[in-house]
This record gives C-alpha cells, structure tokens and sequence, in this order.
C-alpha cells in the first residue's frame, strides 16, 4: 500500500497513525496531507505521542518511515484546527 493511502486510511477512518521521524518513534492525529508551495508531500497532525511533545506538527512525508495505521481512533476534533491552511498549495486528503 502506497504512503497516500495508508495516510489517507488513517484520515478517513479517523485512526492514530505511528511511524518514525527523525530517528523517534511517534503517534499522531492525521489531519491534513498534501503538498507545500514547493510540491514536498507533508502531513499535518497533532502529535500525541514521541519526538519534541504533544501539538500541531507539520511532517515531511520524505523523512517519515514505518507508517501504520492503529486500531485507536481520535474524534477528528481539535479547536486550532484549520480546513484552510494556507501552508498547503494542494490537499489530498483532511478531516
């Protein structure tokens, strides 16, 4: 299964998602994948778990490895989350 979808599965079906980034493993919330004015393929996800703590963190798909969706689900909802980030040039897929 190719990174997008395993992304967008865990979008869609609103499951934490664990890979690994910078040599740490994480845990987050997906909510937006897509990509920058600059055509890098980034995920923007609340980390709950790993690396630098718990918020908002924008991951470049190129540096992240051992993608898997979990069982866990997150309800999709997060007050500073916004539909229309302007960091994004072109979303594939968000809650």
């Amino acid at each position: 299964m190719a990174v997008v979808d395993v992304i967008c599965r865990a979008i869609n079906e609103r499951c934490l998602l664990s890979f690994t980034y910078k040599s740490e493993a994480r845990i987050a919330e997906p909510f937006i994948l897509g990509y920058d004015e600059h055509g890098e393929l980034v995920l923007s996800a609340v980390q709950t778990a790993g690396g630098s703590g718990v918020g908002f963190r924008t991951f470049p798909i190129e540096g992240a490895t051992s993608l898997k969706v979990m069982d866990q689900k997150f309800s999709g909802f997060r007050p500073e989350y916004n539909r229309r980030d302007r960091f994004f040039a072109r979303i594939i897929c968000q809650v």
